[in-house]
């Protein structure tokens, strides 16, 4: 099956790359995985701090992707495999994709003014041509109708 990786955070940017891949499951007959990365925690000396750091970041993205996962159910009928890390974005990324030969796309959505975003511009620019999938980049500033077009 064709699995389309969504890289979903707080941005609106993100929740147009996931409508974008949602609508491309459901023509292909494929999937979509959704995908929230947790920053690397700087090592703080009193463990219970930070565990705590920890905890609540887990429990915001657990919840940013419950609400990706709602919206995607709610509006494709797509069930999406859902993945939280904690680490490097472009690493992760890219052991996702090597461990699952079932993802076609990486789907990002690029920030509609301004810098487009760090997964963009590192899969953009340095890494471009390294993923063995291709990396389709989605516009922040598309409507949802302009989405529901192109895809």
């Amino acid at each position: 099956m064709r699995i389309y990786l969504v890289v979903v955070d707080d941005s609106p940017e993100a929740e147009i790359a996931l409508r974008f891949a949602a609508r491309r499951a459901v023509k292909t007959g494929g999937g979509v995985e959704i995908l929230t990365l947790l920053p690397p925690q700087e090592f703080i000396a009193f463990g219970g701090v930070q565990a705590t750091i920890e905890e609540e970041a887990m429990q915001h993205a657990e919840g940013l992707v419950a609400a990706a996962a709602g919206t995607l159910v709610e509006e494709s009928g797509l069930r999406p495999a859902i993945t939280v890390r904690q680490g490097d974005g472009p690493k992760i990324i890219r052991e996702m994709i090597a461990a699952n030969p079932d993802i076609a796309a990486l789907v990002l959505g690029a920030a509609p003014a301004g810098a487009p975003g760090k997964l963009v511009s590192h899969f953009a620019g340095s890494d471009a041509g390294a993923l063995p999938v291709p990396v389709m980049i989605i516009p922040g500033s598309l409507s949802r109708e302009a989405i529901d077009r192109l895809s």
